[in-house]
């Protein structure tokens, strides 16, 4: 393993994470950064879809792959230091935790950059499936144009 890939914690898994923790290991043994960014992504209701729960599904092996892909080209564009990805899957609820992305390095610029990077490309590139459940019924989501333009203002 490579000392870059050491830096990284990268997961997916159906347990809630503590953002507290995570934030304590983008710190943990790196006292050249001066920055930390993170982003916490949350069930949200939709009220045009009144959607009461979310059920995420991922491709096992390949969705880590990707998301290692994604932070490796983070790394290629900035200096960072420990870098977290966790994303969950399964049944969540509203105001439940989905994904979280933090990044520490030298300066915030690069930090703030290197976040965003890899959530735009995480929203395009990584293969998850997510489908929105009210009372009435379930439909899965299609990728939105919006998420496909933001990953190509990099």
């Amino acid at each position: 393993m490579s000392d870059q890939a050491a830096k990284n914690l990268i997961k997916v898994q159906a347990e809630d994470f503590s953002i507290g923790e995570l934030y304590d290991r983008l710190k943990s043994n790196d006292a050249s950064s001066g920055a930390v960014v993170t982003f916490t992504g949350i069930v949200r209701e939709h009220v045009e879809t009144q959607m009461q729960e979310m059920f995420l599904e991922h491709y096992p092996g390949m969705t880590e792959r990707a998301l290692e892909q994604i932070v490796e080209q983070a790394r290629q564009r900035w200096q960072l230091g420990n870098v977290v990805v966790i994303h969950r899957i399964g049944r969540l609820s509203l105001n439940d935790n989905i994904v979280f992305v933090g990044v520490a390095s030298g300066h915030r610029v690069n930090a703030f950059a290197a976040a965003q990077f890899i959530m735009d490309y995480l929203k395009k590139d990584a293969p998850f499936w997510k489908k929105e459940i009210n009372a009435q019924s379930e439909a899965w989501v299609e990728q939105k144009s919006s998420d496909l333009d933001a990953a190509n203002q990099w």
